[in-house]
């Protein structure tokens, strides 16, 4: 087939955008062939086990679904009742890019708690977690948070740790979006395991896609008493895989010979380029009305310039606004952004915003 786009275009909208990693590839090429036995029976879906329980503890039981939504929803259906609530922040996927699907798809109610850096503490925690008992109130029983989280920001362990501490003290459930688990645990400079398992998260959706696969996720139970049923519920929300040998592949791959780090780390390392280069930039007073918002720890940059100096950058590099009406943008990095995609970006932004006049 004839390549329909221009392989040399990089755009700074999110990581989704970027292709396949070439040793997610190779990992699909090698499962192909032959037959292996469908819905998740296959030698590879096996190994992934192996390796997931290498990251996670042996306790780790891991489900490959079709993607971020799916694993959210059904990693959140496992562990509540019909009348449970989960609380989360009200930046959170789950509550904002998900198009209802926890509520509409589980029948859960979704507990909201503003937050400027888009993290839950155990005091922001307690402003909805009350009302056991009480028949005229969802049951609030579990808690999820995002890591990193949707503005960018990351958890430290401790501060999961105090989370899942406090969490557990009122009989709830920890649940954590791992849609950017690899950037994250690439920040944190540290196994996935620390500010998972042994920091207490009862259950993780493990994000792939994000970070160089074609497709898939994972549902990973890392505590099997608070949930059950998975194996019936991956398959009534229609996250079943018939042909999951491929998925698990790709997993596989993500987690072999530390890609997923590797991946991760130099995302995160391009952000940090992007950030560092226009901090310069103002600083020497190349450009004006440009600050940010958030802390640059992982892959994501969020900034606030004029929407009308955005629409004019949007046409040479693709981002997206975050908040319009704040003049807030967000700019993602990906596992193939380079350093050459990162200047060009900086110099089309000085171009557009500077120089400040009144830097002499």
């Amino acid at each position: 087939m004839t390549t329909l786009h221009d392989t040399n275009y990089r755009g700074f909208a999110s990581d989704n955008y970027a292709g396949a990693h070439p040793e997610v590839l190779a990992a699909i090429a090698d499962a192909n062939g032959g037959h292996q036995i469908a819905y998740g029976e296959d030698v590879y879906t096996a190994r992934l086990q192996e390796v997931m329980r290498e990251h996670f503890g042996d306790q780790a039981e891991a489900f490959p679904v079709f993607n971020g939504t799916g694993a959210n929803v059904t990693a959140l259906t496992s562990v509540l009742p019909r009348w449970g609530a989960v609380i989360a922040t009200s930046t959170a996927h789950i509550h904002t890019d998900e198009n209802g699907a926890p509520e509409r798809i589980s029948g859960l109610k979704l507990l909201t708690v503003p937050t400027p850096d888009g993290k839950l503490t155990p005091e922001l925690i307690d402003r909805e977690a009350w009302g056991w008992g009480d028949e005229h109130r969802a049951q609030p029983l579990a808690v999820s948070i995002t890591q990193t989280t949707e503005l960018g920001t990351l958890y430290s362990v401790d501060e999961v740790r105090a989370i899942a501490d406090h969490v557990h003290s009122k009989g709830m459930v920890l649940h954590m979006d791992g849609a950017r688990i690899s950037n994250a645990a690439a920040a944190l400079d540290v196994p996935l395991r620390e500010f998972t398992t042994d920091a207490g998260v009862d259950i993780l959706s493990f994000g792939g896609t994000k970070n160089g696969l074609l497709y898939g996720e994972a549902i990973v139970l890392l505590n099997p008493d608070v949930s059950d049923g998975l194996v019936f519920l991956r398959k009534l929300n229609m996250q079943l895989a018939s042909k999951m040998r491929f998925v698990s592949a790709q997993l596989i791959a993500l987690l072999s010979d530390d890609l997923y780090r590797r991946s991760a780390s130099h995302a995160n390392v391009m952000a940090a380029h992007l950030r560092y280069s226009l901090d310069n930039a103002i600083a020497d007073g190349l450009v004006s009305n440009l600050s940010f918002s958030q802390e640059t720890t992982a892959n994501a940059v969020f900034a606030v310039l004029p929407n009308e100096s955005s629409d004019r950058l949007k046409q040479k590099f693709r981002f997206y606004d975050w908040d319009r009406a704040a003049n807030e943008v967000r700019w993602m990095t990906a596992f193939d952004t380079t350093e050459a995609d990162v200047d060009a970006f900086v110099a089309a932004i000085v171009e557009e915003l500077g120089p400040n006049p009144s830097v002499e």
